[in-house]
């Protein structure tokens, strides 16, 4: 993704199930647990560019020493700045306590982040501020261990106005309107609930202590997280740990956010991204398991592990985007479902080049393309070897011409580097659009000025904005006859309210393409009929600006696109080829959350926000529609 978007947060729990003394004993260090938390973040880090957080719950301290702990930063370098802060305040205690290491119940009671339960969260912020207090993980504190509740997640609720007034119904105050707040509130409510139930149940012959320990073993998560999710409409993927010991891991009905999960006799782990689990703890990708859509992952204090059903199950819609974009390449599903992208574009571009390989230069931008470029040279190459099996069988070539077309091959070039640090000074400062332009080094003589035709593999393009300011201006340095870039997501024309910050739909180079053809073509009546029945909304909610897109083809659409894109004072011709929805579908046949280019909510909330994206485009509000 040429296009610079904020997109998903991570999240990482960690729960020991042995003593700290068997981690020391096993693998040297009582530590063990945080120093796997941090590679889960650190393997996550694509996941998070505002903030991290790490939450500890320690397991059964006594009264009067805390048993909570949370670490927040918004540092440069948020991971590392939260575990130099925790290795810091250890150097400090073993200046007092030398052997301190090799006590691991010394170091339990005396280092705030030495526990038994750990989560971590790594945030990309899609609605609120980017200050410390936004965030995660989230704490409800509570003097009754079972009542406090620590929350972090990758989720946004397109319903959270709906939440928060539910909230104030019950007869709470929330002290903000935030989803991750309301979130934490209504789960936290339940949480109270389900506590006073326990308690009036047993204090007839029991004391209060003993209630107490009688509710920390028999606290019912699923009930507290069934009632807790009957209202939320959106995507979630969610870590929450309770302050006795208790701990789960949240998933929606959907499965539009992802999670991943392994556990041992010795551990149990969880995070956004399976290869994550997999590199912190080699393990092979089939050990590592999906938590299933409307489900929680459920681990008790008392050690054990199960998944249990939160909601009722829907249409699996896990995001797409996540396949074409988000998560690592190096998971194995991943890494084939990108090339199956690049290759069932191959035909596209074939005819895109007029099937003329030999003045065609092939490459990609950015690296996170890599893959499906890999794929879309596979789809060349078996073309070209049925190209040379038919002109033998008909043609017969000798000698020269003979080898010749045996040597035929795509001609593959490393057109452009991205400078690393060039890019982190940019973003830093978004007033240096002139810098911009040089983001990229290209490699010089690698194209013949006049005659090559140069294609790019993109793997979604979302603004066009670095397209046409930098990358296409760019490339025309090597002076190549034609351009094209090769999308490997289909258009993306529609907003996200799931977790990844692209609500605006002025922003979309798709949107404003077909607003272009709309009003070119006189169907300026199209746009106003559009507005009119976006204000009317009620009820059954409908998604009403399919309506703009189905006035034109998906090739009007690209070839505006391409116009739009065309920066000023371009040499090469400039077109622009997308990947079809069908396609997508084909490459990730498991993963069909495809609103972005489909406009297919799943959920009524999704309707909704597009609706009101497009009333504040036509108001000239830029605010997200959520």
């Amino acid at each position: 993704m040429s296009d610079f978007i904020r997109h998903e947060c991570g999240i990482a729990l960690i729960r020991l199930l042995r003593p700290l003394e068997y981690y020391k004993e096993k693998y040297g260090t009582a530590l063990y647990g945080l120093n796997k938390l941090y590679l889960l973040m650190e393997k996550q880090h694509n996941r998070g560019q505002d903030g991290a957080g790490v939450g500890i719950v320690k397991l059964d301290t006594e009264p009067g020493k805390k048993f909570i702990h949370r670490e927040r930063s918004v540092a440069d370098q948020p991971i590392r700045d939260i575990f130099d802060s925790f290795y810091r305040q250890l150097n400090e205690l073993l200046e007092k306590t030398p052997d301190g290491l090799d006590r691991p119940s010394w170091l339990k009671d005396n280092l705030p982040f030495a526990g038994e339960l750990l989560m971590g969260h790594l945030r990309y912020g899609t609605h609120s501020e980017y200050s410390i207090d936004f965030v995660h993980p989230f704490v409800r504190l509570n003097n009754w261990r079972t009542r406090n509740l620590m929350l972090a997640g990758n989720f946004n609720m397109t319903n959270a106005d709906e939440l928060f007034s539910q909230l104030v119904e019950l007869g709470q105050h929330p002290k903000e309107r935030s989803d991750t707040v309301t979130v934490l509130e209504k789960i936290g409510h339940f949480l109270d609930v389900e506590v006073q139930r326990l308690f009036e149940e047993h204090k007839e012959n029991h004391t209060n202590q003993e209630a107490t320990d009688i509710i920390s073993e028999k606290l019912d998560v699923q009930r507290v997280l069934t009632r807790s999710v009957k209202d939320f409409d959106g995507g979630y993927a969610m870590v929450g740990l309770i302050g006795h010991g208790d701990a789960f891991v949240l998933r929606d009905p959907n499965g539009i956010r992802p999670a991943w999960w392994y556990a041992d006799d010795e551990i149990v782990v969880s995070a956004s991204e399976r290869p994550a689990i997999q590199t912190a703890f080699n393990l092979k990708a089939e050990a590592v398991r999906e938590v299933p859509p409307g489900h929680a992952l459920i681990i008790k204090k008392n050690g054990d592990v199960f998944e249990a059903a939160c909601s009722e199950p829907r249409e699996r819609t896990s995001c797409s985007f996540e396949r074409i974009y988000f998560s690592r390449g190096t998971d194995m599903d991943i890494y084939h479902e990108r090339k199956q992208l690049g290759y069932l574009l191959a035909p596209a571009v074939l005819k895109a080049v007029d099937y003329d390989l030999e003045n065609t230069v092939f490459s990609f931008i950015p690296n996170t393309a890599e893959v499906a470029f890999y794929g879309l040279l596979k789809g060349i190459e078996e073309w070209l070897a049925e190209y040379k099996k038919q002109v033998i069988t008909d043609k017969n070539p000798r000698g020269d011409d003979l080898i010749r077309l045996l040597n035929m091959r795509p001609r593959v070039e490393k057109i452009a580097v991205k400078d690393v640090k060039l890019r982190t000074f940019i973003t830093q400062d978004i007033n240096r659009d002139e810098l911009v332009s040089h983001v990229y080094d290209i490699t010089y003589g690698s194209v013949r000025a006049g005659v090559d035709t140069l294609v790019v593999t993109d793997d979604s393009i979302v603004r066009g904005t670095t397209l046409s300011r930098s990358i296409i201006s760019i490339l025309d340095r090597l002076e190549p006859k034609k351009i094209i870039i090769v999308s490997s997501a289909p258009q993306i024309r529609y907003p996200d309210c799931y977790g990844i910050d692209m609500s605006k739909l002025g922003e979309f180079v798709a949107f404003r393409a077909a607003i272009d053809l709309a009003r070119e073509s006189e169907r300026a009546d199209l746009i106003e009929q559009i507005y009119g029945l976006c204000l009317e909304q009620h009820g059954e909610v409908e998604n009403h600006v399919k309506k703009l897109y189905e006035a034109f083809s998906d090739d009007q659409v690209a070839d505006r696109i391409a116009r739009i894109v065309h920066p000023k004072g371009l040499k090469a011709d400039l077109q622009v080829v997308y990947q079809t929805i069908e396609n997508l579908h084909k490459a990730c046949p498991g993963h069909k959350g495809d609103w972005y280019f489909s406009g297919n909510y799943p959920t009524p909330g999704g309707n909704r926000v597009v609706n009101r994206a497009f009333v504040n485009y036509m108001e000239g509000k830029k605010v997200r529609a959520y």
